[in-house]
């Protein structure tokens, strides 16, 4: 995992739980919180970070990680705004995910390890998303795509039917646009 991701999710920790709190988790945890954008991390790190936080504030870990994805998205179009400027609306934002800002994301980190995205046009109102990564973090996914609907001002529904840890070789998003 890409140290920008446990960068954001020290500001998130630092914004609603103040320094203190990260520290501690840190200490627990014999962590020395040091992490550089475009370096490689252990996914276990990351995850171990979760349920420290999660254990800490009380938040269950799929709500604590659907969450951390809303955050997530707003500090990323703050720190890489090409991204979300290029596209008009949120449809087209979340279809170019994997055939652009994927392809971009690989020449600003070497091994970005990004998850792939295929798409299914279902209606004008609903857009099926299939992720598929080892690391399994869907309900990120799902977090990242609120907080884009967040940025483009658009309201959403998110259904999960078919899912990695049921037993599923991927996961289907399907995007209900209002």
């Amino acid at each position: 995992m890409k140290g920008v991701i446990f960068n954001v999710l020290e500001e998130m920790v630092i914004d609603q739980c103040g320094m203190q709190a990260w520290n501690e988790i840190l200490d627990q945890l014999v962590m020395d919180g040091i992490y550089t954008a475009g370096e490689s991390y252990p996914d276990s790190e990351l995850f171990r970070l979760v349920q420290a936080i999660s254990d800490k504030t009380g938040i269950a870990t799929e709500t604590l990680v659907g969450a951390f994805g809303e955050f997530l998205f707003d500090r990323l179009q703050q720190r890489y705004p090409m991204f979300v400027e290029s596209e008009p609306d949120l449809r087209s934002f979340l279809m170019s995910v994997d055939g652009v800002i994927h392809i971009e994301v690989k020449k600003l980190f070497d091994n970005p390890n990004l998850p792939s995205f295929s798409y299914l046009e279902i209606s004008d109102k609903e857009l099926l998303m299939r992720y598929s990564s080892p690391r399994k973090l869907c309900l990120l996914a799902e977090g990242l795509i609120r907080g884009a609907a967040k940025h483009y001002q658009e309201s959403i529904t998110i259904k999960h039917p078919v899912c990695m840890h049921n037993r599923a070789e991927h996961c289907d998003l399907i995007i209900g646009f209002e």
